[in-house]
């Protein structure tokens, strides 16, 4: 199937359920008793009833993000009892704006089996290449509204009104944008803590910096969280999922779960709330870098305040000495997050903190975050997450190097390194050879006739 193909197996078996007509929200729908197309495709594709998958989106528990102009979409569930979903992050820069290249990452990321991309352009001709993802792109699409309200104004940054930046939304969601990162969290109560407490890396999140410099530069109040209500306005009359962002997550393992992160996570569990007042799906993100033993604590603790709205977690990076391998301190953080209860994981790829990636640097960080997706999946005991690793091990156990090698996650690595050192016997692979542990003991069962 091309890339550009939408598959309609799900949206076939999905058909006899309500018009767009009778509900403008995935969850208005929900509350309603409503089974959407939508929800139809998730239910079939998840394994889960129908009846179960109601309840968690009418109670903000999982959403559907699904903008109702993107028609190429196939539709996923992030949260409570569903499996762990990934996004890949890519975009131009003002150093590097090949909008071809960063589409082949689009491709590769749907190839892969990503369930959702974020466009995070800020420079250039953004509408134009976001308006081509979109069309395209089966995966979920997400952007942060505020890296382009500079270039879709020509403005400085100080110069843009509030009511400007909440224009920039209406944009996105028209043109069919699924979630949107709005960092209303940053707001004038929360910024005073610069005042008063230091910080080892102040602030990391490019979107909470930008509205933060604009409260400094203006005196005024985020406009996101002053004109909050009109902002879910929008994104109602599109089903637009609010992806609330965490503008003062930890940058170091030496800031997280301080006073910042925490003031700001309280102030996004208020808005939750008000946002599922409007019908509107909400996922709050989290922490950036943390230690280890403190994930587990952090996905409880936003999950206590935020309601139980879907996590969507940034890392978290457990370690901050190894530039280069940022996708495997990720993958580490990631796993531990989805097994105590993340919803979605950000890919992080191995050229973070160092450069724009590349296309191998995209590949890479997929397969980390599929990686630890799938295995939290499998400690959380989300359904059938464990069926794909007992057939492996079925076909290990019976040497079925044909069924392996198609059960991979990545097909293609695991067929060049089979063939790049072939065995002399090819029930075996070049490590053991006939000293096959599995070979040894297939062959004394079968001797001993057990």
């Amino acid at each position: 199937m091309a890339l550009s193909t939408i598959s309609t197996s799900l949206k076939e078996q999905a058909k006899g359920c309500v018009d767009h007509m009778e509900y403008k929200t995935q969850m208005e729908a929900a509350k309603k008793g409503m089974l959407t197309q939508e929800m139809k495709e998730v239910a079939l594709h998840e394994g889960v009833s129908e009846v179960d998958l109601l309840s968690l989106i009418s109670s903000g528990q999982a959403v559907i993000p699904a903008n109702k102009r993107h028609e190429s979409l196939e539709a996923k569930g992030i949260g409570k009892g569903l499996r762990t979903k990934i996004n890949v992050n890519l975009g131009v820069s003002g150093d590097c704006a090949d909008y071809f290249e960063e589409m082949r990452k689009a491709d590769l990321a749907i190839a892969y089996g990503a369930e959702s991309i974020m466009d995070l352009s800020n420079y250039g001709k953004t509408r134009d290449f976001r308006k081509a993802l979109i069309a395209r792109s089966p995966a979920m699409i997400g952007t942060v509204p505020i890296y382009d309200a500079i270039g879709y104004w020509s403005k400085d940054l100080k110069d843009i009104t509030g009511k400007e930046f909440l224009d920039v939304v209406l944009s996105h969601a028209q043109e069919g944008v699924d979630f949107m990162t709005i960092h209303a969290g940053v707001n004038k109560k929360v910024a005073q803590l610069f005042g008063r407490q230091k910080r080892r890396m102040n602030m990391v999140s490019r979107g909470g910096s930008l509205t933060l410099a604009w409260m400094k530069m203006t005196g005024n109040e985020n406009p996101f969280f002053e004109y909050f209500d009109d902002l879910l306005d929008i994104l109602r009359e599109y089903d637009v999922t609010i992806s609330l962002g965490d503008g003062f997550r930890p940058g170091c393992i030496d800031d997280s779960t301080d006073a910042f992160q925490i003031s700001e996570l309280v102030e996004l569990g208020y808005l939750v709330e008000r946002a599922w007042e409007k019908d509107v799906q909400v996922i709050v993100e989290g922490p950036g870098h943390m230690s280890l033993a403190e994930i587990p604590a952090n996905v409880k603790l936003q999950k206590r305040l935020c309601h139980g709205a879907p996590f969507y977690v940034l890392g978290p990076i457990v370690t901050d000495i190894v530039p280069g391998y940022d996708h495997i301190t990720s993958a580490i953080g990631g796993a531990i997050a989805a097994a105590n209860g993340g919803d979605f994981l950000c890919y992080v790829t191995p050229a973070e903190h160092l450069r724009l990636p590349d296309l191998m640097d995209v590949k890479e960080g997929i397969m980390a975050a599929k990686i630890a997706a799938h295995a939290g999946d499998i400690a959380k005991g989300v359904k059938a997450a464990r069926d794909l690793d007992d057939k492996m091990a079925d076909a290990r156990s019976a040497l079925d190097w044909d069924a392996m090698l198609e059960l991979a996650i990545d097909k293609e690595k695991a067929q060049a390194y089979r063939q790049s050192i072939p065995p002399k016997d090819s029930r075996t692979c070049s490590m053991c050879g006939k000293m096959c542990a599995v070979l040894t003991v297939n062959r004394v069962l079968e001797e001993l006739e057990i």
